[in-house]
């Protein structure tokens, strides 16, 4: 059942007492071989000599997304060019890409963490995993192929795309495993169905899914449809990759490796520590990180964190499905609403489909919430009556959660795009209206 048994059920103190440790050593580290870091650190007058208890993380400044691309390419790295072995980026869709570098001892503990998260949910050496992320500079597929490979996995490295050869390759190659982003599993599901793939043709038991949200309601809906026990895994290549923290079989919360990482949670706005149980923004030090060392990163994710063993024996903090990001919240008429809100709602109408976009637009200085959604039955298009009683359904459903009146847009099954990667599910066009 369990990857390192000894540190995954390591004892609350010894886990506070290594991170400890290694919290002063990265620090030092992080002086010695970052200038970006001697010199913030300097000013901010932290040393390692200086931290005497895990709450003097509070006195580390934060590292920000902008701080990697400020110092592009390679500004941050830890390693001299030679010592590092992989590198890889973000898409860089705001700007430059956020560029990091990893060393042979990182790769290592990066595949042992992957290996940990795939066993905690069941995965062994004698499964096949398809790999249905795009292969590239994106961390997802190459962290949870060599981590599933550490087990002694087959692994498939199909990559993204082509999602029909992907069908066909699940059921001739007998894959027990799937990797992809949830949003991907639902289509790909979708498509296996429309060429006569039955779920009792498949061999899937597993899904191993990340780079996007999932909410609970997402997930049993992939489950459902493709026949298997639906997974979530947390990651970002700022950190490391996939692999920060994952699922256990009983699915009740996200483990950190806490021995790799120290995480916080504190409020967006001041930047004040918060305390077990309260929701709040993650920031994450890297304990272990040689080529690109993370002190404070702020992940902008919204989660919680909980630290009592869980049941299945593991006892290192455990945090919430991402509820959303602290960038990603849509103010609408002075009112937060994270997109993870909605998708939980339509989920649960029957008649339409996960599929769905949030159109934004601006009117006289206001801004305004539609909500295009597919359904799952096109004939309903002939129904106007029914069709409109679902459409205020959802709407009924929709401003009882978020507090306010969006307009819904009910539209026909396949008419709203699919995407092999994460789900570009807001079109913004406030700048557009106004």
């Amino acid at each position: 059942m369990f990857f390192q048994k000894d540190i995954e059920t390591m004892p609350r103190k010894k886990i506070e007492e290594l991170q400890l440790e290694r919290l002063k050593y990265i620090v030092d580290y992080c002086i010695k071989n970052v200038p970006f870091y001697a010199k913030r650190l300097g000013e901010a007058g932290v040393s390692a000599e200086k931290i005497k208890s895990l709450s003097d993380i509070q006195y580390i400044p934060f590292t920000n997304k902008s701080d990697i691309r400020d110092n592009y390419p390679y500004g941050l790295f830890g390693a001299p060019m030679k010592d590092i072995v992989r590198i890889h980026a973000s898409s860089g869709t705001t700007g430059k890409p956020t560029v990091v570098g990893y060393t042979k001892n990182d790769i290592n503990n990066w595949s042992d963490c992957v290996a940990r998260l795939c066993m905690a949910v069941g995965v062994t050496g004698e499964d096949v995993a398809q790999i249905s992320f795009g292969y590239g500079l994106f961390t997802g597929a190459l962290g949870l192929h060599y981590g599933l490979e550490k087990i002694g996995c087959a692994v498939i490295p199909i990559s993204s795309g082509n999602t029909e050869k992907q069908a066909m390759i699940l059921k001739d190659f007998g894959a027990s495993v799937l990797v992809s982003t949830p949003s991907y599993a639902m289509y790909m599901s979708e498509v296996a169905h429309e060429m006569g793939i039955t779920n009792d043709e498949l061999n899937l038991r597993i899904g191993l899914f990340g780079s996007e949200g999932c909410t609970n309601e997402l997930r049993d809906k992939i489950e459902k449809g493709f026949g298997l026990f639906s997974t979530d895994n947390y990651g970002m290549s700022e950190l490391m990759g996939p692999g920060v923290s994952g699922e256990c079989q009983y699915r009740c919360g996200l483990h950190f490796a806490e021995d790799h990482f120290l995480p916080e949670i504190i409020d967006s706005t001041t930047g004040e520590r918060k305390g077990e149980g309260e929701y709040g923004e993650l920031v994450v030090t890297t304990l272990t990180k040689e080529g690109i060392p993370m002190l404070r990163y702020r992940t902008k994710d919204i989660t919680k964190l909980t630290y009592d063993e869980c049941k299945c024996g593991r006892t290192h903090a455990r945090m919430d499905k991402v509820s959303g990001r602290s960038d990603d919240i849509l103010k609408i008429r002075g009112v937060n609403v994270f997109p993870s809100q909605i998708e939980s709602v339509m989920a649960n109408i029957e008649g339409i489909s996960p599929h769905y976009e949030l159109v934004l637009t601006r009117k006289n200085y206001t801004d305004y919430l539609e909500i295009r959604i597919e359904i799952t039955d096109e004939r309903l298009l002939e129904n106007y009556k029914k069709l409109d009683e679902l459409r205020q359904m959802a709407i009924a459903k929709l401003k009882t959660v978020l507090g306010i009146t969006a307009k819904v847009v009910l539209v026909a099954p396949k008419t709203i795009k699919r995407y092999e990667g994460k789900a570009k599910r807001i079109v913004d066009l406030r700048n557009e209206n106004q």
